[in-house]
């Protein structure tokens, strides 16, 4: 199994999910993480520099601006140059993209090795994905060969796990709010943000905040 993995998310409550499941399912514990992708390019070259590369990379695609100013603001620029320097570093996607073309484009054109895509399944797709990768397969997701699984599939895009986060630290959907639109993040309105809240209970079955965030949290998303 590798031996030494980096993983690159910008919300810290998946980061950890991630390291997680890495740790306790499949028995990785050379783990290191980065919000921001120049800091996960940082370690790489370091890591590349001192012989003792990581021989797995973790990534989303997509991750938040702020007032850190990035030379490399995608996972795709990320992978990128990191496959400049370690052309045979395994990667892996993780993210809430699903559409089949732009997933398609990530093994056609970046030549990735693994993807899963954040939702109900993603405990058990990581878990089936790094091992699939370890043994030199490539693993595509259900998204690109399963139309059903398309349909049932809970997508949670940057608002939702940015809800899920905060949520998760005890914050009240007004404190969110308030919170949102200081950062000048929309839809911020609290009918938009009760309705985003109803759609998360009624996708994940919850009864309340503490039971939906113990469930995304079982299933590695938080």
């Amino acid at each position: 199994m590798f031996t030494k993995v980096l993983v690159a998310e910008d919300y810290e409550i998946a980061n950890q999910g991630i390291i997680k499941i890495l740790n306790d399912k499949i028995g990785i514990h050379n783990i290191q993480e980065a919000k921001y992708c120049d800091d996960a390019y940082l370690k790489f070259r370091k890591a590349y520099n001192d012989k003792e590369a990581f021989e797995l990379l973790i990534t989303d695609l997509s991750f938040r601006e702020d007032h850190k100013i990035q030379t490399r603001a995608s996972g795709i620029d990320l992978i990128k140059d990191i496959r400049s320097v370690q052309p045979d570093i395994k990667v892996i996607v993780y993210s809430q993209e699903n559409r089949p073309d732009k997933i398609n484009m990530l093994f056609e054109k970046l030549d990735i090795n693994g993807y899963v895509c954040k939702g109900q399944h993603a405990i058990k797709e990581l878990i089936t994905c790094v091992n699939g990768v370890y043994k030199n397969n490539t693993v595509r997701p259900p998204e690109l060969t399963n139309n059903t699984a398309i349909n049932t599939m809970i997508h949670l895009d940057d608002l939702d796990m940015m809800l899920l986060e905060e949520l998760s630290q005890g914050f009240t959907k007004k404190e969110i709010r308030i919170k949102l639109k200081k950062q000048k993040i929309s839809p911020n309105s609290e009918s938009a943000i009760d309705k985003r809240v109803s759609k998360l209970f009624d996708d994940f079955k919850a009864k309340n905040t503490t039971h939906l965030v113990a469930i995304v949290k079982d299933l590695g998303l938080l």
